[in-house]
C-alpha cells in the first residue's frame, strides 16, 4: 500500500481523491498540471490540491461536522500522464456550485489560485483550463457588445479591421502623439491605439492626448468617409479616474476605450466594462502582465483560463498573440483561445489544447487582436490564422515606413485587401503569400517599398510555452 501523504494528521487523500466520481453539469472543473514533492504520491498531490483550493486545511477540525463537507469539497476525480514530461501530471479538479459567488471571477479564482499554489506539497502547480458551467456563464456580464454589434457600428463587413500601436510608445508630446493618430488613419486603418503603458505622465496628460486624438479621428472620417477609431486607454490609479477618463472619452465622441485587464484588476474592470455597455463604448483590452502569469509551462495560469476570464467579465477586443509575430504564441494553442474569443460552444480539443467542452450560452464573442512584430509580409498566414473576425494591428510595420504613417497604414491596407480578395477567390494564402503581395504591390508603390524594407525581419525563436505533446 502506498505511503499516505499527512499535512498535519489530516490525510487529504481519503476525503479529497474520488476517482469514481461523477462530474455534474452544474460543477466547476479545473485541471492542474502538477509536480510533486520527491515521495508524494500523485493522489496525494492532486487531492491536496483540491481540499486547498476548496474546504481542506492541514488539520481536522470539529466544525466540519457543522457542514454538509461531501456536498461542498472539491474533488480530485481523475489524474492523467503529462505528454512529453515525466515529472508533471494532470489532476482533474471538480468543485461544486455552492462554494462560489454568481458572477463572481474573482472569488471563483481566490479559490482555484489561491493559496493553493504556495502549497509545499508541490514543487510546482499550473492551472491548465477550467470549465465554467452554464449556470456561471450567464450570470457574468460578458463582452459589452460583441463582434456583431460592432461591425453594426462601424459600418465595416468582410474583412479583418486594421489596427497600429502610436510608437515610441512613450515619450511624443501629446500633439505629435495626434498628429501620428491621423496619419495613420487618413492612410487607411480604422484604429489606432494607447500602447499598454500609455496612462497620463507629464511628457502627456491623458486629457490632452484624448483631444488631439479625437481630433485626428474626426479629421480622417471627414477626408476618407471611413469610421476610424483611437482606443483612449482609460487604465488608471483608482476607479474614480478611470471613470471620469472614460466619461470624457465618451463626451468628446469616442467610440472606444481601452483597459489593461490584468493590471487594472479583475473587478475594476469588469465595472469599466459594465459602464460600456451602458455608454454605448466598444472596449478594447490588453493584455499587460499575462506572461508573467501564463508562461511559464510549469507554473502559473495558461492563457486560455485568462481568455475565457476576460470573455466572462467582458471585452470587446483581446490581444491574443500573433503566431507569426515577435511575442511567444503556439500555433495551435492560438487557434484554441482564438475559438475560445468567438465561438457559441467551444468542443475539447487536445490538440489545441483544450481539455473541457465549453457552453457560452447567448454571451457575444470579441474579437482578437494579432499584434506584437507584424509586419505586411505576415499578412497572407494572418488572414488565414484569424480569419474576417480579428483586429490585426501593426505597430513599426506601420509607424517604420520609410515614407512615413500614412504610407505605412496604405500597404497595410493594400496588403490586407489583396489577401482577402485571394482568399475569396480560394487561394491557398500561406502557400501563394508571396506572389499574392508582389502582384498586388505593382499598383502600390507604398507596399512595394514595405516589403523591400522588411523582407529580411523574421522571429524565428522556439516557443517557450509549447503543448504538451510527445517529444518530436
Amino acid at each position: 500500500m502506498a505511503k499516505t501523504y499527512k499535512a498535519g494528521v489530516k490525510e487529504y487523500r481519503e476525503t479529497y481523491w474520488e476517482p469514481n466520481y461523477s462530474v455534474r453539469e452544474s460543477d466547476v472543473l479545473a485541471v492542474f498540471k502538477i509536480v510533486p514533492q520527491p515521495g508524494v504520491p500523485r493522489e496525494e498531490a492532486a487531492a491536496a490540491v483540491a481540499a486547498e483550493s476548496s474546504t481542506g486545511t492541514w488539520t481536522t477540525v470539529w466544525t466540519d461536522l457543522l457542514t454538509d463537507l461531501d456536498y461542498y469539497k472539491g474533488r480530485a476525480y481523475a489524474i492523467e500522464d503529462v505528454p512529453g514530461d515525466d515529472e508533471a501530471f494532470y489532476a482533474f479538479v471538480a468543485y461544486p456550485m455552492g462554494l462560489f459567488e454568481e458572477g463572481s471571477v474573482v472569488n471563483v479564482f481566490t479559490s482555484l489560485v489561491g493559496n493553493v499554489f504556495g502549497f509545499k506539497a508541490v514543487r510546482s502547480l499550473r492551472l491548465e483550463d477550467v470549465r465554467f458551467p452554464l449556470w456561471f456563464v450567464m450570470t457574468n456580464p460578458g463582452p459589452p457588445h460583441g463582434i456583431y454589434v460592432e461591425r453594426d457600428l462601424l459600418n465595416k463587413y468582410g474583412r479583418p479591421l486594421l489596427g497600429c500601436t502610436i510608437k515610441p510608445k512613450l515619450g511624443l508630446s501629446a500633439k505629435n502623439y495626434g498628429r501620428a493618430v491621423y496619419e495613420c488613419l487618413r492612410g487607411g486603418l480604422d484604429f489606432t491605439k494607447d500602447d499598454e503603458n500609455v496612462n497620463s505622465q507629464p511628457f502627456m496628460r491623458w486629457r490632452d492626448r484624448f483631444l488631439f486624438c479625437q481630433e485626428a479621428i474626426d479629421k480622417s472620417e471627414t477626408e476618407t468617409g471611413e469610421k476610424k477609431g483611437h482606443y483612449m486607454n482609460c487604465t488608471a490609479p483608482t476607479m474614480e479616474e478611470v471613470y471620469k477618463r472614460a466619461e470624457f472619452a465618451k463626451e468628446i465622441g469616442s467610440k472606444i476605450v481601452m483597459s489593461d485587464y490584468l493590471t487594472l484588476g479583475w473587478a475594476a474592470h469588469t465595472s469599466l466594462s459594465k459602464w460600456c455597455r451602458d455608454n454605448g463604448l466598444l472596449l478594447h483590452v490588453h493584455r499587460a502582465m499575462h506572461a508573467v502569469i501564463d508562461r511559464n509551462p510549469r507554473h502559473g495560469i495558461n492563457f486560455r483560463v485568462l481568455t475565457k476570464l476576460l470573455r466572462l467579465i467582458g471585452g470587446d477586443h483581446l490581444h491574443s498573440g500573433t503566431v507569426v509575430g515577435k511575442l511567444e504564441g503556439d500555433r495551435e494553442a492560438t487557434l484554441g483561445w482564438i475559438g475560445m474569443m468567438r465561438e457559441r460552444f467551444t468542443k475539447e480539443d487536445r490538440a489545441k489544447g483544450i481539455f473541457f467542452d465549453q457552453d457560452w450560452g447567448q454571451m457575444p464573442g470579441l474579437l482578437p487582436v494579432a499584434s506584437g512584430g507584424i509586419h505586411v509580409w505576415h499578412m497572407p498566414a494572418l488572414v488565414s490564422i484569424f480569419g474576417d473576425d480579428s483586429v490585426l494591428q501593426f505597430g513599426g510595420g506601420t509607424l517604420g515606413h520609410p515614407w512615413g504613417n500614412a504610407a505605412g497604414a496604405a500597404a497595410n491596407r493594400v496588403a490586407l485587401e489583396a489577401c482577402v480578395q485571394a482568399r475569396n477567390e480560394g487561394r491557398h494564402l500561406e502557400r501563394e503569400g508571396r506572389d499574392i503581395l508582389t502582384k498586388a504591390a505593382q499598383h502600390s508603390p507604398e507596399l512595394k517599398i514595405a516589403m523591400e524594407t522588411w523582407k529580411e525581419i523574421k522571429f524565428e525563436f522556439d516557443t517557450v510555452d509549447k503543448l504538451d505533446v510527445a517529444h518530436r
